[in-house]
């Protein structure tokens, strides 16, 4: 059953964990005068503003007009359509750092937190066989899964930002020269030594030459034994310093041994170190700040420009958009961004809206099925998009494209703040373009029946 929806954030302050964090350790910093502290954000030697960059953001009037290529396929092919009713996951009761598609099996493995309608059993162990065991949100009981990561709200960026610049300056000021090493106390023994060499007395009056000759041999023999004894102690020294030098030796292979045995026990505990969620705003890694649900998530199946298309197999897998861009490259990485009213132009950046617009995100998804697999190694070759007549390349199926339609009630002064973003991997610095979007098809075959023949029909169908 569809849950109930909440009342859209407004944005309310809040101390965040890690700005607690930086507070304490600047505090430190200044009271033991000029300690250099590292205040870290889930990464070591790291800061823990995270803000989204403000080239990040943009005007959506500046954004040019008719450039949703998908809004021109829409008029190609097929008309039907087919909408499944999933809900918008309000009550962020369905949300993991998983994702059982590009990472399976990897518990925290997506590194940031997402929203899940549909399926009510996705984690990263998910599988056909769980997911069609599985309850679902969706009102004709469809068990497909639908994620996509969540937007958060964060207005203390700013003042994070500023606590990192101070803790720069303090680090900075913390800095000494290096400290010269006191040799005083060998200073002393060496004139000593240099004493002993030249003789006592240096022929002093009142003494012969015979007593002088017999002073100097004695002299002589009392540097003799000292040098043994210095020999002597050296070989001491030495001998001491291979024991300890086997000893320590012993020890790091006991050490070692005991790191590989432990190796197994600690895979749990470094994928929590991945992005665990922590806290009452479920912070991921580098991703926080107070999580806003959409104020409606529209699941649409389309022809996306197909004169007809064939069913979806179970268990078919596909990918949105790209959450590592910055690594991947540009090739898979789509504009998503928009504003209610907007809907002619897509921007991979965050829109800024007018008065009485809301941010808007469109996902369509890869439409081609090779006819084979279910899914690939790169998670994209089994299926990909239509080109801009809606043909497939050649051996593929034309499938129902899902579309994916998320509007937020974002404040208009977070927006002109640029105080929203999206979660992503840290190397994403919540790029935009890095938005994405996950479907795993568990629909039954009389769902699908239905779907299909909405599509080719001309059908606008609801569920």
């Amino acid at each position: 059953m569809p849950r109930n929806s909440r009342p859209p954030v407004t944005g309310k302050h809040r101390v965040a964990r890690r700005t607690k964090i930086a507070m304490g350790a600047i505090g430190l910093a200044i009271a033991v005068g000029g300690l250099a502290v590292a205040v870290t954000a889930g990464r070591t030697g790291e800061a823990s503003a995270d803000p989204a960059d403000p080239s990040f953001f943009i005007d959506i009037n500046k954004v040019p007009a008719g450039n949703n290529v998908n809004a021109a396929l829409k008029k190609k092919g097929a008309q039907g359509s087919f909408t499944v009713n999933c809900g918008t996951n309000a009550d962020g009761a369905h949300q993991n750092p998983d994702n059982f598609i590009a990472q399976p099996g990897i518990k925290n493995g997506a590194q940031h937190l997402h929203d899940y309608v549909g399926n009510l059993t996705t984690n990263a162990d998910s599988s056909l066989k769980s997911l069609l065991a599985g309850g679902t949100t969706c009102k004709n009981g469809d068990k497909s899964a639908y994620f996509w990561p969540v937007i958060r709200i964060d207005r203390e960026d700013k003042a994070q930002a500023q606590q990192k610049n101070q803790q720069a300056q303090q680090q900075q000021k913390g800095k000494t020269g290096d400290v010269q090493q006191d040799k005083s106390a060998q200073d002393a023994q060496d004139a000593q030594e240099q004493r002993n060499s030249q003789g006592q007395g240096g022929g002093r009056s009142g003494k012969s030459a015979q007593q002088q000759q017999g002073d100097q041999n004695q002299n002589q023999d009392g540097q003799q034994q000292q040098r043994r004894q210095r020999n002597q102690d050296q070989n001491n020294q030495q001998d001491q310093n291979k024991n300890q030098q086997q000893n320590q030796q012993n020890q790091n292979k006991n050490q070692q041994q005991n790191n590989q045995d432990k190796a197994t026990q600690s895979q749990a505990a470094q994928q929590d170190q991945l992005g665990g969620i922590q806290g009452a705003n479920k912070e991921v890694g580098d991703n926080d700040g107070t999580i806003i649900e959409p104020e409606s998530a529209t699941l649409k199946f389309i022809g996306g420009g197909a004169q007809d298309v064939v069913a979806m197999p179970l268990g078919l897998k596909i990918l949105y958009g790209d959450a590592k861009q910055s690594t991947n490259g540009p090739a898979n990485a789509r504009p998503s961004w928009t504003c209610t009213g907007f809907e002619d132009r897509l921007t991979d950046l965050y829109p800024i809206c007018p008065a009485g617009s809301k941010v808007e995100r469109i996902h369509n998804f890869p439409n081609c099925w090779d006819g084979k697999n279910t899914d690939s190694a790169n998670h994209r070759t089994h299926i990909v998009f239509a080109n801009q007549q809606g043909k497939c390349p050649q051996g593929f199926k034309n499938v129902p494209q899902l579309q994916v339609t998320l509007v937020y009630n974002v404040p208009q002064d977070v927006q002109q703040n640029g105080e929203y973003k999206v979660d992503a991997f840290a190397q994403e610095k919540h790029n935009p373009r890095s938005d994405h979007d996950d479907f795993a098809n568990v629909m039954s075959r009389q769902i699908m029946g239905r779907l299909v023949n909405c599509i080719n029909s001309g059908k606008a169908c609801a569920e």
